[in-house]
């Protein structure tokens, strides 16, 4: 008897041991490295086991997988799941060899040890993103804070451009009128293309500051789309580019500046011609989803590095070489969807390349 109770010591013993040393290694989690702590926390829990010289543990959390060396699916299990904020997101299971052992060997203080660590680390999780949560509101806010600068510095700038590059843009053709030598008008015709250019980059720095005035009406999509495209005809025809268009109903309608929309629709259009490769596909798809209408635009590129996925959508940010592209293309997108109260996001598409994503409320 005396045995028994000793023995039923030690097992007390090694599982409140396990059970300070898995709040020790929580505690002291650092969160960027999250898979060395939940490591640690495998290994402490075989060794807390009755017969620790053949227990295995198997630990599946998101992307987490973590086992010890001898674990088989076909052991003797004895599991709890991990739940983060009320729902199952993984679980713990502890095993013996089959052959030799069965569900009768585990402890009944076994069955409470793993749901208490089971608990523990589901709210290490849960602490996790709560944190995640709150530095992604941060940096929103901080974001935010430096576009809405950002624009009000914008608009300034292309106010003062606007006047000088009118006068520019008045003056040459005059001048063109005066001057007959051939070379002198070549010379003359290039200021005024690169004077409507510049003036183009100042219509877009209006847009990005939202000082371009909005005409909201009820609008038919379907018609809007088969004139963006249109216009983009040449442009698939010099890459032998698919275009594939799906449309839900004939009569698609959306409350909307017409301007505007035909912008966002020639400015993504035209990105996914770019970035497609020759003979690659361009689809364009709307489709009513509920109280929303979505629009998707999808191509067969190299796709968006995860890496700048937050900065897309950043003014004079860009990944096409210099001299071709000014940067501020997507951020008058995401300004204008903005104004009209709808969202962008984008996605990988299958096999490669991305789909972008907008939803605007319907009428």
């Amino acid at each position: 008897m005396a045995t028994t109770v000793k023995d039923k010591l030690k097992e007390r013993i090694k599982e409140l041991t396990c059970l300070y040393e898995v709040t020790s290694i929580i505690g002291n989690t650092d969160f960027d490295q999250l898979e060395t702590s939940l490591e640690a926390i495998v290994y402490c829990l075989k060794n807390a086991w009755q017969f620790d010289e053949v227990s295995e543990v198997h630990l599946s959390l998101g992307d987490y997988l973590i086992e010890t060396e001898g674990y088989k699916d076909t052991m003797t299990l004895m599991h709890s799941d991990i739940k983060v904020f009320n729902k199952v997101s993984g679980y713990i299971n502890v095993g013996y060899p089959e052959d030799r052992y069965f569900y009768a060997d585990f402890l009944e203080e076994e069955k409470d040890l793993l749901n208490n660590v089971a608990i523990a680390i589901g709210n290490l999780l849960e602490r996790k993103q709560i944190r995640d949560s709150e530095a992604e509101v941060k940096r929103q806010m901080e974001r935010a804070d430096r576009l809405h600068i950002l624009g009000e510095i914008t608009a300034g700038i292309a106010h003062e451009l606007n006047t000088p590059l009118a006068n520019i843009l008045g003056f040459t053709e005059l001048l063109k009128d005066r001057v007959k030598d051939a070379g002198a008008l070549r010379d003359l015709d290039k200021i005024v293309e690169n004077t409507i250019f510049s003036r183009e980059i100042v219509k877009k720095l209006m847009f990005f500051a939202c000082e371009m005035p909005r005409e909201m009406q009820p609008l038919e999509l379907n018609p809007i789309i088969e004139s963006t495209l249109k216009l983009l005809t040449p442009s698939l025809r010099s890459k032998n580019i698919k275009l594939v268009k799906k449309f839900g109903s004939d009569d698609i309608r959306l409350r909307a500046d017409k301007i505007q929309i035909t912008q966002v629709l020639f400015n993504l259009v035209m990105n996914a011609i770019y970035y497609s490769p020759v003979k690659g596909t361009v689809e364009v798809s709307i489709v009513e989803k509920g109280k929303k209408i979505r629009i998707s635009i999808s191509d067969e590129g190299e796709g968006i590095d995860p890496k700048i996925d937050d900065k897309i959508f950043e003014p004079f940010f860009t990944t096409k070489p210099l001299g071709e592209g000014s940067g501020l293309g997507l951020s008058v997108v995401h300004g204008i969807i903005s104004s009209h109260k709808g969202t962008i996001e984008h996605k990988p598409n299958t096999p490669k390349g991305t789909i972008f994503i907008l939803d605007f409320p319907k009428l």
